[in-house]
């Protein structure tokens, strides 16, 4: 597991090559939780703070898909105080439909249909629908923006005091360079390019997506580069 303080009080924690954001302020926020089983590398992080588990009091899915969502019940067990929040339009009644194409696929043969509740695990938990536009208690001020695209809810989050952006898998930042997300994995590649021209609007310095390092430096030109390069 990586580790990284983005700025104080906020760590990025790597786990299998995914993103989870820590808040520790009065009380904890969790931004996504990983794939199944991540839980116990970061109850250890959030002890190592000093903190414990049971001071999460928020947390954000930046999206529903597994690696973003996966270990959401297991943190609902040891935090069950923890406010659970996800936009509306991720709570599909078809919520199989919100999986990357080729999962879908791969769960239509038997042998794999088993591994359709590990992959795609119930929002029971959740307690606070997004709707987009909502403004959060974390950092003074966390700014919830739909950006529709890699899937029908995805949400970015925007503090504009500590000029952070965290956009989940809105942006792909891989090996340092800035990328629409995969369009194989994606539910409208012309939604997500719309919503980062969205993003480029934003007075932001420091990027963090949900997979890579965070972006400290050019952040915003890099953004506005990016869609340069797609958006007509």
């Amino acid at each position: 597991m990586g580790s990284v303080e983005i700025i104080p009080n906020v760590y990025q924690l790597t786990i299998r090559g995914v993103n989870i954001t820590v808040i520790a302020e009065e009380e904890l926020t969790l931004i996504d939780t990983g794939f199944r089983g991540s839980s116990p590398r970061v109850i250890n992080f959030i002890h190592s703070l000093g903190r414990s588990v049971r001071e999460i009091s928020l947390i954000l899915i930046t999206h529903h898909h597994p690696d973003h969502i996966g270990s959401l019940v297991e943190f609902r067990k040891f935090a069950p105080q923890a406010e659970v929040a996800i936009h509306e339009a991720d709570l599909s009644l078809d919520s199989q439909l919100l999986l990357p194409k080729v999962i879908r696929t791969v769960l239509h043969f038997p042998l794999f249909s088993a591994l359709e509740p590990l992959l795609n695990p119930k929002l029971d938990e959740v307690t606070l629908k997004l709707k987009g536009g909502e403004v959060l208690r974390p950092l003074g001020t966390l700014k919830v923006i739909h950006t529709p695209g890699h899937t029908p809810g995805s949400i970015s989050l925007f503090s504009p005091q500590r000029k952070l952006l965290i956009v989940g898998d809105t942006i792909n930042s891989r090996y340092r360079n800035l990328r629409l997300p995969p369009k194989s994995v994606s539910s409208s590649l012309s939604q997500a390019i719309n919503s980062i021209a969205a993003l480029a609007q934003l007075d932001f310095e420091i990027l963090c997506c949900g997979h890579g390092k965070p972006l400290t430096q050019d952040a915003k030109a890099k953004v506005q580069k990016l869609i340069k390069e797609h958006h007509p």
